[in-house]
């Protein structure tokens, strides 16, 4: 919300009772930082410039950082698949809170921050694959406020192997004992 003071204070002797000015202030200030209060003046009917003295002084608007922590929670994606020797992806990331403590806060939105780095996991071969997001693929871009923490809530790909059931039969052969070694392969 944008920092505006519309008083004007007269000091010094003042105007003659009955004449005066009338004023436009048109000052603002919506981001961290300062700026002047403008504004301009116009005698009121009868009042002549030439009876006064007049200084114009304009006051400072000044608007100081959003000092209070702020907390961004952001949560990978995640995924699983069986096995098929084809290669799996998992792509993004959801931002899943922004809080100001322990409460939700609609001050600082996903346009205040910028991500670099890449948020894809791959994976072909049976295992569990991070994608390894850190707090530094996260930059605060607005100026307004100085004290933000960006959280990473890790998700996975996990490749599960396949169930296989190998049965194996051999060849077998009877015969009646007569004393002699007997053998069967294959």
């Amino acid at each position: 919300t944008a920092l505006t003071s519309d008083t004007v204070t007269v000091t010094g002797d003042g105007f003659v009772e009955g004449e005066g000015a009338a004023y436009d202030v048109t000052g603002s200030q919506t981001d961290a930082g300062e700026s002047a209060n403008a504004f301009t003046y116009t005698l009121n009917e009868g009042t002549k410039a030439d009876n006064y003295d007049i200084s114009k002084v304009e006051g400072t608007l000044t608007v100081t950082t959003y000092d209070e922590a702020i907390t961004v929670t952001i949560t990978e994606h995640g995924g699983e698949a069986t096995y098929d020797g084809e290669e799996h992806t998992v792509t993004g990331y959801d931002v899943t809170s922004i809080k100001v403590g322990e409460n939700d806060t609609t001050l600082y939105t996903t346009d205040d921050f910028s991500f670099s780095g890449d948020a894809t996991i791959t994976g072909t071969n049976a295992g569990t694959y991070a994608m390894g997001l850190t707090a530094a693929n996260f930059t605060n871009d607005n100026k307004n406020f100085t004290n933000v923490t960006f959280v990473i809530v890790d998700g996975s790909l996990e490749i599960k192997p396949i169930d296989v059931t190998v049965a194996i039969t051999g060849h077998s052969n009877t015969t009646d004992y007569d004393g002699a070694e007997h053998a069967v392969s294959g």
